[in-house]
């Protein structure tokens, strides 16, 4: 699904599906994500009678980052209503959430990432202040067990 070109895409367009009803429409406006990413854990192995005095590393577990939304307050409680799931235990909790980033013109998607098994472990409100001219944010950190691109 990736669109190649010479020129890199812009990251002001995309898509946020957290994995509910139609995978078309988008469920969430987030203003930024961040966090996309994948590691794998080196693993150090050396025989006492290899000649090298430095150890073999293998590629071992790896690990999918946490992912951070952020969005404007809108006046939905469906991000706290997810994490409450986490809090009492639902075996409905964990979801596929697809991250899409779209051409400048918003007519195709060019690059997406998949995470699966996703369910938030964080949930933060917004910081009000009266002396500050800005959005009130929320944000929600999620945790997956698996991590694609396309």
């Amino acid at each position: 699904m990736a669109v190649y070109r010479e020129n890199p895409y812009s990251q002001f367009n995309f898509l946020v599906s957290l994995g509910q009803a139609d995978p078309n429409e988008p469920q969430a406006g987030f203003s930024e994500v961040s966090g996309l990413g994948v590691e794998v854990t080196p693993i150090e192995y050396r025989n006492g009678n290899e000649r090298s005095n430095w150890p073999r590393k293998l590629p071992g577990l790896a690990k999918v980052s946490d992912v951070t939304l952020k969005r404007g307050v809108i006046g939905s409680t469906d991000l706290y209503d997810w994490i409450r799931q986490a809090i009492t235990g639902d075996p409905q909790l964990r979801r596929d959430v697809e991250i899409s980033l779209l051409s400048e013109d918003r007519q195709a998607t060019v690059q997406s990432w998949k995470l699966t098994n996703a369910w938030p472990m964080k949930y933060s409100g917004p910081t009000l202040s009266a002396t500050t001219n800005e959005v009130a944010m929320e944000e929600l950190v999620l945790t997956c067990e698996g991590f694609e691109t396309a």
